[in-house]
């Protein structure tokens, strides 16, 4: 050590000799109360003060060593249980509920604590469903064991603050005070900002193509602790059960996994840093991601540079989905809106899925009360508002008209009379007595919303 410094040293420690102990914590509780602050949304069973100060002081290497005891520990793993029993969801493979596991909960997660201590635990296979797509298609969903989702879920609560610290900016899906409502304020502010040209990205089945190979080591950058690495690749490698086949997969992340939407985020990370390293304004949300350029040019070399990267990660973009979008002439889609000339609908999938709903609850037999019908509808175009609120207000009037027709042609039928609610039927049942009824009006909820945002501004 140079001379000078250790003189400074030396003055350094006789000044903190000088001060009381109790004058140094009270300094540095204001700093632990930001940053637990900052990290609010970190379990805190398992990131302690002690932890989160290592964590954004940073450790050596970049990378966190003997992480498996927090895994095991009984609070996060109530924790987790806390989650997984609150989002509900079906049985897996061994048909266990959340109300069975729930009735000797305490006696389960102990035994629970001593295998993953033990490193006894053997993750269960994976029962695979299928939901519905907008386009007629079908999504493989993957159904965890409630036992296998708890464990995943206290894996998150341990890694995932690790991984969020590096994340870039423009990531919105899956991170913890984000949303989709985010990601589309960003671009709608790129556009508006002269961002006229939009790579509108595809990536063709990602979640069951992730290489688990290329992921884990990505994974190893930030964790070394050999137990957890396992526990992750043995919920990669989990058998898939469908009916009465039975597979090991050797790429993708299971969507429905607790794990899997951080484990996506992780694989797309780099992807998300260099797009930044180029200058490119980039926004993704989970697998769904667009660019905004503000020329042809630059929009080529931003599909050029996403192409050579996703080929050698082991990737496809969808060849007829992935294109460039003039804004001001072409129509783009992005997380269910779709954007046109500046201006933001839902897309026509949205809108079918929307009419499919409320056609269920209007049919003409429906043998229910008008209140009751109109309750069940509330129900469903409340949540379609609550996502769909920042569409153009052109949107909203001929929905509610539509559907007052349907609820019309209810009461025609009732009436003895056939065919759908027009002309005069308009005035026999007014806007005014379904509003008396509880009618959940999309056009005025619209207004209110727009009069909010002008108040918080």
């Amino acid at each position: 050590m140079q001379e000078g410094g250790s003189v400074k040293e030396s003055t350094t420690q006789e000044t903190l000799a000088l001060v009381p102990a109790r004058a140094m914590q009270a300094g540095k509780e204001p700093i632990a109360r930001e940053r637990r602050v900052r990290w609010g949304w970190a379990e805190a069973s398992v990131w302690t003060d002690r932890m989160l100060a290592a964590l954004e002081n940073g450790v050596k290497g970049g990378v966190w060593f003997s992480l498996i005891d927090k895994v095991y520990s009984r609070g996060n793993l109530w924790s987790a249980w806390s989650e997984v029993a609150a989002n509900q969801g079906a049985a897996g493979v061994d048909e266990i509920t959340i109300a069975h596991y729930e009735r000797e909960v305490e006696t389960n997660l102990s035994r629970l604590s001593e295998q993953l201590k033990l490193g006894k635990y053997q993750p269960k296979a994976i029962r695979r469903s299928y939901i519905p797509k907008a386009d007629g298609s079908k999504r493989p969903l993957g159904i965890p064991t409630v036992q296998d989702r708890i464990v995943q879920a206290a894996i998150v609560h341990v890694i995932e603050p690790i991984f969020e610290k590096q994340f870039a900016a423009h990531s919105y899906g899956f991170r913890p005070g984000r949303g989709c409502r985010d990601a589309l304020r960003r671009v709608q502010h790129l556009l508006q900002n002269g961002y006229r040209y939009v790579v509108d990205a595809d990536l063709k089945s990602y979640f069951d193509t992730i290489p688990h190979e290329k992921l884990m080591a990505l994974v190893q950058e930030r964790v070394a602790d050999s137990r957890v690495l396992k526990l992750i690749e043995a919920f990669l490698e989990a058998k898939i059960m469908e009916g009465l086949s039975e597979w090991t997969p050797t790429a993708g992340a299971p969507q429905g996994a607790v794990l899997s939407p951080l484990l996506s985020n992780i694989y797309l990370d780099p992807l998300d840093h260099q797009m930044a390293a180029k200058g490119l304004e980039m926004v993704r949300y989970a697998d769904d991601f667009v660019i905004l350029c503000r020329d042809s040019q630059e929009a080529e070399a931003a599909l050029q540079a996403v192409q050579a990267w996703t080929a050698q990660a082991g990737l496809t973009l969808h060849p007829h989905k992935t294109r460039i979008a003039d804004a001001t002439t072409d129509a783009f889609e992005f997380l269910g809106y779709c954007f046109r000339q500046g201006r933001r609908w839902p897309r026509h999938k949205s809108m079918v899925k929307l009419r499919d709903a409320i056609r269920a609850k209007t049919r003409r037999n429906n043998g229910k009360s008008l209140p009751v019908i109109i309750a069940d509808i509330n129900r469903t175009t409340r949540g379609w508002f609550g996502y769909f609120k920042h569409s153009y207000k052109t949107t909203f009037p001929a929905i509610d008209g539509w559907i007052r027709g349907r609820l019309r042609s209810i009461l025609r039928r009732r009436h003895g009379r056939r065919g759908k609610g027009r002309g005069s039927d308009h005035q026999r049942w007014p806007n005014a007595m379904f509003a008396r009824l509880g009618y959940f009006s999309l056009k005025e909820a619209h207004v209110r919303a727009c009069q909010s945002m002008k108040v918080a501004h």
